[in-house]
Parts: C-alpha cells; sequence; structure tokens
C-alpha cells in the first residue's frame, strides 16, 4: 500500500516513516504543506494520506479543501494537536475521513489506516438502485439522474451501508461502529457532519431527497419520504 506523509515534526514523520514501512507500506513523505499539496495532487499514487493540520507555508486544511475541490478521493487522515470538538468538525467538513489528536499510539494509527483501507475494498454481485441513484461498489462510482457524484471514501462507505439496507434506520453509534470500525467520542457529531456532507451531494440538486432524518433515533435512506 502506498502511503504519503504530510507532517512539520521531523521526529513525528521519521517515527511515522519508519512504523509504516516496517508494516510493509510504501511511504512517500514531506516536511511542509507546500511540498505536501504538490505530491497529495498526484493523486494515482497513493491509497491514503496522513495530514498534519498545523504546517507551514500551506496548511493542512487547505490541501484537503483543494484537494476534494479538484475531485480527489484519497482517504485522508487528520493528525493535529487540536482536541476541541469545533476542531475536530471543522477538518471533516472540509472533507477529511478521519481524525487523531496527538499525542497518540502507533498501533492506533496503524488500525484506523487498515481500517480504512479496508472499507476501501467493498466488494458486491452488483449495482444497488435506489430510485434514481445507482451505486457501483466496484467502480466506486455514484450517478443519480445520470449524473455522476465524486465522493470521498468515507462519504462512499457511508452512502454504502445506508443504501445496501434501504429503509433501515442507523443509530449515530451503529454508523459510527460500521464506517469508521473505531469509535470516536459520543459527545461528538462526526457522523451529523458527515451526513450533512453527503446530503449536500447526493440530495441538494436533485428532485427529492432519499437521506431522511428519523428523530431520536438516527438516519436512514430510502426513496419514501419519512
Amino acid at each position: 500500500m502506498r502511503l504519503l506523509i504530510i507532517e512539520d515534526e521531523e521526529k513525528t514523520l521519521q517515527y511515522l516513516v519508519k512504523g509504516f514501512e516496517a508494516h510493509g507500506f510504501i511511504v512517500t513523505q514531506a516536511s511542509d504543506g507546500e511540498l505536501g499539496l504538490h505530491l497529495s495532487l498526484q493523486t494515482d499514487s497513493y491509497d491514503i494520506i496522513i495530514l498534519d493540520l498545523m504546517l507551514p507555508k500551506v496548511s493542512g486544511l487547505k490541501i484537503i479543501e483543494i484537494l476534494r475541490n479538484r475531485g480527489c478521493r484519497v482517504p485522508i487522515i487528520c493528525l493535529t494537536a487540536r482536541d476541541t470538538v469545533n476542531d475536530r468538525v471543522k477538518g471533516l467538513e472540509t472533507g477529511a475521513d478521519d481524525y487523531l489528536v496527538k499525542p497518540f499510539a502507533f498501533s492506533e494509527l496503524l488500525a484506523r489506516v487498515k481500517a480504512m483501507l479496508r472499507r476501501g475494498q467493498i466488494k458486491s454481485e452488483g449495482a444497488i438502485t435506489v430510485a434514481d441513484l445507482e451505486i457501483d461498489p466496484k467502480k466506486r462510482k455514484v450517478v443519480r439522474e445520470n449524473k455522476e457524484i465524486l465522493l470521498t471514501a468515507k462519504e462512499f462507505n457511508l452512502l454504502f451501508l445506508l443504501a445496501s439496507r434501504q429503509g433501515e434506520v442507523f443509530s449515530r453509534a451503529m454508523i459510527m461502529e460500521q464506517v469508521w470500525d473505531i469509535n470516536f467520542d459520543t459527545d461528538t457529531n462526526v457522523v451529523d457532519v458527515a451526513i450533512k456532507r453527503l446530503r449536500k451531494k447526493i440530495d441538494k440538486s436533485f428532485s427529492h431527497p432519499l437521506i431522511h432524518t428519523v428523530w431520536g433515533v438516527g438516519y436512514v435512506l430510502d426513496e419514501k419520504q419519512r
């Protein structure tokens, strides 16, 4: 697996490079945001990006914003010393897939990387269709009203989960467990942020919504209005 690490703290960078290489990853590294952005734009080169948010020259949030605006779907895990809920939400709203606060255990980061890569290997016998929404899990392609919709890896996995069990209501805890594998703190609204981003792409520009809120319970994808 090909991994890009963008981190300006030299000790942390080399610690991560050594750790991932020991587990068989091919690692490319960058110690500032400018080089990191240049490398990350080579989207066919990496399976996952690990990104510090507080970088010189170009911030981590800016890198995420540029990548997502250009349609890059490579999974991104953010590393940062900022541990407030608002900081985490801001990163996720920008387009990050996961978030880990410094200091952290390498074993946890490795587990999150492996979990994210597993989620990126969804297999199915055929496409899923809900109303005018079509999902091809093999090509990881989403189309609605003949218009292709570009999703991040995490957004695709969330949509696939909801669509594969159409009409079933998922609690936030169930979504966190099945989409993220590792639970976030229960006081965060990471699921709400992810749903908001997904709705903006899946529902906003179309005639009727497919993703519905079941108040006090969770979320459901269904062509019937809730």
